[in-house]
C-alpha cells in the first residue's frame, strides 16, 4: 500500500453528525457553503449500507434559548434524506454540546464493544461539531478520515468585527485536522471509491 492510499476498514463506522433541519434556516444562519454536501453525505449512507459497515447518527439537542435546534423545535427533525434512511442505523446519539462523543448513548463505549477504530465523520458544521468530533477521535486514538466535501458550514463573526466565510472556515477545518495530525481530510470521491 502506498502512503497516499485509502484503506476504509470492513468495520468502519461513519458518523453522520447534525443533519437537521434546523441548517436550513437561512436567516438564523446566514451565507452556506457547499451545496453539495447533502448528496455527498447521502452517497456515503447508501455505500455503508451496501457494504454492510456500520451508521452512527448524531443530532444535536440545543439547550439555548430560541435555538432552532431545540429538542422541541421542527428543525430538532433530520433532514428528509437522512429520516428516509435512519432505519439503517446501528447508533444514534443525542448531544448538547459540540463532540459526539460527549452524548447519549456514549459512542466510545459503542466503539470500543465493538472493536471499531476507523471512524469516517461527515455532516454540519464543518467547523464546529465536524471538526470537534474528528479532533476527539483523532486525540482517543481512532483512525478519522474526513471528506470535506460531505460537510458545510456558515459564515461567521468572531472578534474584533472579524468575520470568516464559510468556505474560509472549512478551509481552516481542513488544514487544522489534517495538518494538525487528527485526521486525514479526503474527499467524498475517494472514499467511495476506496469503499
Amino acid at each position: 500500500m502506498t502512503e497516499n492510499a485509502i484503506e476504509i476498514a470492513p468495520d468502519s463506522a461513519l458518523i453522520v453528525i447534525d443533519v437537521q433541519q434546523g441548517f436550513d434556516d437561512a436567516a438564523f444562519w446566514g451565507p452556506r457553503d457547499n451545496p453539495a454536501a447533502e448528496g455527498n453525505i447521502a452517497a456515503l449512507m447508501d455505500a455503508w449500507e451496501e457494504s454492510g459497515r456500520p451508521l452512527v447518527l448524531v443530532r444535536h439537542a440545543s439547550v439555548r434559548p430560541g435555538s432552532v435546534l431545540a429538542a422541541d423545535r421542527p428543525g430538532h427533525a433530520f433532514k428528509d434524506f437522512v429520516a428516509d434512511r435512519a432505519g439503517r442505523a446501528a447508533l444514534h446519539v443525542t448531544k448538547t454540546v459540540n463532540s459526539s462523543f460527549y452524548g447519549t448513548p456514549d459512542l466510545g463505549e459503542w466503539l470500543t464493544a465493538r472493536g471499531i477504530r476507523q471512524l469516517v465523520v461527515v455532516g454540519i458544521q464543518t467547523n464546529m461539531c465536524v471538526e470537534t468530533t474528528a479532533r476527539m477521535g483523532g486525540n482517543l486514538g481512532y483512525e478519522v478520515l474526513v471528506p470535506l466535501d460531505a460537510t458545510h458550514t456558515f459564515d461567521l463573526a468572531g472578534p474584533g468585527g472579524l468575520t470568516l466565510t464559510a468556505a474560509q472556515l472549512a478551509a481552516a477545518t481542513a488544514v487544522n485536522l489534517h495538518g494538525g495530525g487528527f485526521a486525514r481530510v479526503l474527499t467524498t470521491a475517494e472514499v467511495l471509491a476506496a469503499a
